[in-house]
């Protein structure tokens, strides 16, 4: 599996215990940026981090700011994205299992590092169910496509 993970400022910190984790798990990754504690605009480092798996470079991204917020909303922007902000672990397993959710968000200042370590560990090891769900997402592209068209 290979990752994109990008983060802003207030996202920078939990952006590097979860490369720790992703060295530890032996999970190829690469980093987007920041690469500081010093102000940037979170859609800086989204956007790309999005774009890569959009366009298959890599499997999923992980973007973190100081709420999350943002960065699922900006990850959501790019055609293909289906991010998610995680606050447990379940969360972060009922989006992959249901939503095949690509991206995961996270807010530093929301979430502990263990519990984004443990949903980060979900999204990671969790698949798409299929099935019932498979329709869903059908029904998402159609939305998708549609709104491209307008």
């Amino acid at each position: 599996m290979r990752v994109a993970i990008g983060s802003d400022h207030a996202g920078f910190a939990l952006k590097g215990e979860l490369c720790s984790l992703l060295d530890e798990l032996r999970i190829e990754y690469r980093d987007f940026g920041t690469f500081s504690a010093a102000a940037v605009d979170y859609p800086d480092f989204v956007a790309p981090v999005a774009r890569a798996v959009s366009r298959g470079d890599y499997e999923v991204g992980i973007v973190i700011g100081g709420s999350g917020t943002g960065e699922a909303i900006v990850a959501n922007k790019v055609r293909g994205i289906r991010c998610v902000q995680c606050t447990n672990p379940v969360v972060a397993r009922l989006a992959r299992e249901h939503n095949d959710a690509n991206v995961i968000a996270f807010g530093a200042r929301i979430i502990g590092t263990e519990v984004a370590k443990a949903c980060l560990r979900e999204f990671l090891t969790s698949q798409f169910a299929g099935g019932r769900h498979i329709a869903r997402l059908e029904k998402l592209a159609r939305i998708e496509a549609e709104e491209a068209g307008r």
